[in-house]
């Protein structure tokens, strides 16, 4: 499958400007820039348990000094808590930043000094390396994070959850 997206942006040359997408793979427009967005259910389910379904899209952007950047959609059920899928992890706690976006719901963060942080619908919020996160109400967030420590991360809570 092949879709085009089309801009007419004036920085572009007069003609429009196409980025192909094949195979989850996006390409450059004509000018080598990326351009790119996703429908959440295009994006990859990496991990769903009872209570959580985790969607990461790879390569998703570039930030200098953190290298390559994940788009995650996160949809999760009142009552789930990170602490047990962090353990063993540095501090048993995420060792990865996440800046990000709650569409619904309410979290609850606590940092590596016990210092809670509740995130509501509508909030935009970072999270600094070091934290585990509550889920007071159902929540669906967008988050955005350095690719290679979250996916560690991620990997590291599938095997935990495998036993």
């Amino acid at each position: 499958m092949v879709i085009y997206i089309h801009s007419t942006s004036p920085v572009l040359p007069e003609t429009d400007a196409a980025v192909a997408f094949q195979g989850g793979q996006f390409h450059p427009n004509q000018l080598g820039e990326t351009i790119m967005k996703i429908l959440k259910d295009d994006i990859e389910v990496k991990m769903q348990i009872p209570g959580a379904i985790i969607r990461q899209k790879t390569d998703f952007g570039d930030a200098t000094g953190l290298g390559k950047i994940s788009g995650e959609y996160f949809s999760l059920s009142a009552g789930v808590d990170t602490t047990p899928l962090f353990m063993v992890l540095e501090g048993n706690l995420c060792q990865c930043p996440h800046w990000g976006y709650v569409i619904s719901g309410q979290l609850t963060t606590t940092d590596s000094e016990g210092i809670e942080e509740v995130v509501n619908s509508n909030e935009l919020f970072y999270w600094p390396s070091g934290h585990n996160v509550k889920v007071n109400e159902d929540a669906e967030i967008v988050m955005f994070s350095p690719q290679q420590e979250h996916t560690h991360v991620i990997n590291h809570m599938i095997e935990k959850v495998k036993g």
